[in-house]
């Protein structure tokens, strides 16, 4: 199956999240962090904005990500990456048992799968709204893998003789 798995193109997640997600873990929108709070995304200030404005969530650090790319999943990581989350919510979310947090980390995790319609590698972007009622709005952003080039076609360099040298 396709999962969204935590992708860098530079070391800017170091500096605009709280934490950091690692690259290669499988991560999920996690808007359900800005859902279970008393607190107004609207008055978010820094790394917090930054987090609610554009982070994924990852699913083994914890921490945000700005993009995460289309990879593959096996049915095993898929179980344990609900249950991860399950023990998450109970632990940071205040779930009252495992056995009520299962069901939302599960729907949490088939959302992010649902996303992955499309081939591997394409990359997917966040952007989370808030309306003046409170009510969060996100879209995605889909950046699709580009055609691979032909070689024969493309010169990233030349080879030039030395001096004196005959071509």
């Amino acid at each position: 199956m396709k999962f969204p798995r935590v992708a860098r193109l530079d070391d800017t997640d170091e500096h605009v999240y709280e934490q950091a997600a690692a690259v290669g873990e499988p991560a999920i929108p996690g808007t359900f962090a800005y859902t279970f709070t008393d607190e107004d995304p609207l008055g978010f200030a820094g790394k917090r904005k930054q987090a609610f404005r554009h982070g994924f969530l990852g699913l083994e650090s914890f921490g945000r990500c700005t993009i995460v790319t289309v990879s593959e999943m096996d049915e095993a990581e898929y179980k344990g990456t609900v249950e991860r989350l399950a023990h998450h919510l109970v632990e940071h979310y205040g779930a009252p048992t495992l056995g009520d947090a299962l069901p939302v980390a599960r729907e949490e995790v088939e959302y992010a799968a649902e996303l992955c319609e499309h081939e591997v590698n394409t990359i997917l972007a966040v952007e989370r709204t808030v309306t003046a009622d409170g009510e969060i709005h996100e879209a995605f952003k889909v950046i699709q893998p580009k055609a691979r080039w032909d070689a024969k076609e493309v010169r990233i360099w030349q080879i030039e003789p030395e001096d004196g040298e005959k071509r």
